[in-house]
């Protein structure tokens, strides 16, 4: 691998470098595609509520581009769901690593052919399986997809993650791959947070926004701090290669305080049991407000995210009288480039502080202790550890609404909101669910059981939720056929179901009376059968599809087509 350095470059970054690049093998995985390498993500990158697995490859804005094995080993597990990765491929090589596939088109006409039989068997689009290693055996360059966009997906490309012997993703641009990079990362603002009312930067107890100065050499300044007690900082930066847009996550994060290391994020690995505390990296309720992820130069004690290293106590900084400090933050991506803020601090009282706000309710909830609250035949459950810390809610309690706290602060396992429905009729109930509000009105429906008359829902987010009612069965829409028509040179059939309401719980497809499989891309509404499958022989065809919104209003479309069979 060729790597940028400046000759400025501190010898500290050079050997832990030389580290990472040892643990790992070189030039072992080849390019997944036959086109040059350019992101439009990379690892690590900061997700809602997950770190990025690994890299999003550019697939030229189209689909069906050959993907082929990086390396010899074996298919060792398929995912096919609407959802997440769409279509994926996990290949598990003799070396312990395992590499991923994901938003794929279709598979290979062998892998396609051993999946769909298996989807055919479970009479479901949905299916997850582990083969065993030697059902389908793949060699170093094999062709085993083709891209595509399915599942949770933006747009057409390639997920692509190295994962090691314990299914942790690891960042793919250690074992060799090369991106050309020789942009430096992008400071978009840097912050203070003092961390209770004994400590201050200029007078004020609350986070502030400092304000950064570019410096001759292309670094950041910031003006001298006035400040007592313990502080923490946080920073905003994304970074840049030089064929894409994309604003992606960096490599590295490490600050000094007068040239001794305080603080170091390494973005190379991570576990998918940690991921979802990426919420404590970054200041929270600001992503929320602004939808502008700062991540914290600190650790808090709640914190069990492993990519910090070099950390003296937690990262924060405990300020005296009279002391002259500098803090310096150096941002670097994984071709070395890198850029600086330079912070100079001096210990010196204010007279008059500014203090952080405090709110207390009659709700106050501890994050190590299960907590229960009530009113209005409305309860909720909020289980140990949902919290990261001790919080005080505010919680209001209306006719089957509830108005609970704010989305501000995170959630990191489900808690339950109950109504009491008995004074619904047994066949209204039926229809009932519970929805989050969105500030403009709109009702999402979120995750509903019934538990005799009682409807729970599960939700990782405060807000507002409501009882709601769905009286609506879903819509079916025919694409490109009509009922009585004739169409031979029709390559699939297609459907849209949609339900603007509560949303598609579940379909099933026959054409005279035999399943069907109908691929399902929930992003364009989207029902698909393949003639291909073979399933259809008559001339006269009656097609069935039934469609289940998620409290039970059921559709039935039915419609009559003419094919010739030898087609």
């Amino acid at each position: 691998m060729h790597m940028k350095f400046s000759l400025s470059l501190a010898l500290l970054f050079v050997l832990n470098f030389a580290v990472a690049q040892t643990t790992v093998p070189q030039n072992y995985f080849q390019n997944p595609m036959e086109i040059p390498l350019i992101l439009s993500g990379t690892f690590a990158e900061l997700r809602s509520n997950h770190f990025h697995g690994g890299l999003d490859i550019k697939t030229q804005q189209r689909e069906g581009i050959p993907i082929v094995a990086a390396a010899q080993g074996y298919i060792s597990r398929i995912n096919v769901s609407p959802y997440g990765y769409g279509k994926a491929l996990y290949i598990q090589h003799p070396n312990g690593y395992t590499t991923v596939y994901a938003h794929l088109r279709n598979f290979s006409p062998e892998i396609e052919k051993y999946i769909k039989k298996i989807q055919y068997q479970r009479e479901s689009y949905r299916v997850e399986v582990y083969p065993k290693p030697h059902e389908l055996p793949v060699d170093k360059g094999m062709f085993i997809a083709y891209s595509g966009n399915t599942g949770g997906s933006g747009g057409p490309h390639l997920h692509f993650e190295i994962r090691d012997s314990q299914q942790r993703p690891m960042n793919p641009l250690l074992f060799g791959y090369e991106i050309k990079d020789t942009r430096k990362p992008i400071i978009q603002s840097f912050h203070v947070y003092p961390q209770n009312n004994q400590s201050h930067v200029n007078g004020s107890a609350r986070s502030q926004k400092l304000n950064l100065t570019l410096q001759s050499d292309g670094n950041y300044s910031t003006q001298p701090l006035e400040a007592i007690g313990l502080l923490g900082f946080g920073i905003s930066t994304v970074d840049q290669q030089d064929e894409a847009y994309n604003r992606n996550g960096v490599y590295r994060i490490k600050a000094d305080l007068n040239d001794q290391r305080v603080f170091q994020a390494n973005f190379e690995r991570f576990s998918f049991a940690e991921t979802r505390h990426l919420n404590q990296l970054i200041d929270y309720e600001h992503y929320i407000r602004n939808r502008d992820r700062i991540q914290k130069l600190f650790v808090e004690k709640s914190n069990p995210l492993s990519i910090y290293s070099n950390t003296r106590n937690n990262g924060y900084i405990d300020v005296k009288e009279g002391d002259t400090l500098t803090y310096v933050v150096t941002v670097r991506d994984f071709a070395g480039n890198y850029r600086q803020v330079k912070v100079p601090i001096r210990g010196i009282a204010a007279a008059v502080i500014e203090p952080q706000e405090d709110s207390v309710t009659p709700y106050f909830a501890r994050a190590s202790k299960n907590s229960r609250f009530e009113g209005n035949g409305i309860d909720v459950y909020i289980p140990a550890n949902s919290l990261y810390k001790d919080t005080y809610l505010n919680i209001e309690f209306l006719n089957e609404r509830i108005n609970l706290h704010e989305e501000v602060v995170p959630l990191h396992t489900n808690i339950r909101i109950g109504f009491d429905v008995s004074h619904y009729l047994p066949s209204d109930q039926e229809q009932l669910y519970v929805a989050r509000l969105t500030p403009g009105g709109s009702k999402i429906y979120t995750s509903t059981q019934r538990l005799e008359n009682r409807l729970v829902a599960s939700t990782r987010s405060f807000g507002t939720y409501i009882l709601a009612h769905d009286q609506n069965p879903p819509r079916v829409t025919p694409v490109n056929f009509q009922d009585q028509q004739w169409i031979s040179n029709n390559r699939d059939l297609r459907v849209k179901i949609t339900d603007e309401e509560t949303g598609i719980k579940e379909y099933r497809a026959t054409i005279n009376g035999k399943f069907i499989l109908m691929e399902y891309e929930y992003k364009d509404n989207l029902l698909t059968y393949d003639f291909a499958d073979g399933i259809i022989s008559e001339t006269e065809n009656n097609f069935e599809l039934v469609v289940k919104d998620n409290v039970g209003n059921t559709t039935t479309f039915q419609a009559t087509f003419f094919r010739k069979n030898n087609l």
